[in-house]
């Protein structure tokens, strides 16, 4: 799967012009396959973080990549910079499957009812 997701990425931002994503993209691919999946994440996660301090990037997308990475506690910690930030994408919390690995941490429950979204 992940080969197929990052081609659709770099195509992504080869179409979108959006040089972040294709920074991204690249740095996933790379980390893919020198160190599989587990490096893949990692990588993608170190160029977030690299962007994060030139310009906006999601405090929400880096919680989603530490939570399939499964650190629950920088998942955690990234929400909550992204409930910090008032991140468009919280709203998603319920239902996004990229932070199905920490969905039955009670810090995810209590994000979820300071957002206001139904339990």
């Amino acid at each position: 799967m992940y080969p197929q997701v990052i081609e659709e990425w770099k195509a992504h931002g080869k179409l979108s012009d959006d040089r972040n994503f294709s920074d991204f993209a690249s740095a996933v691919e790379q980390g893919y396959r020198s160190a599989g999946r587990k490096g893949a994440l990692t990588k993608g996660i170190g160029v977030r973080q690299t962007q994060r301090k030139t310009g906006y990037q999601s405090a929400y997308e880096l919680a989603g990549l530490y939570a399939d990475l499964g650190d629950k506690d920088k998942a955690l910690r990234w929400l909550d910079t992204a409930y910090q930030e008032r991140d468009a994408q919280l709203p998603n919390l319920e239902t996004d499957f990229l932070l199905d690995p920490i969905r039955s941490d009670p810090r995810l429950a209590e994000l979820v009812r300071k957002v206001g979204l139904p339990q």
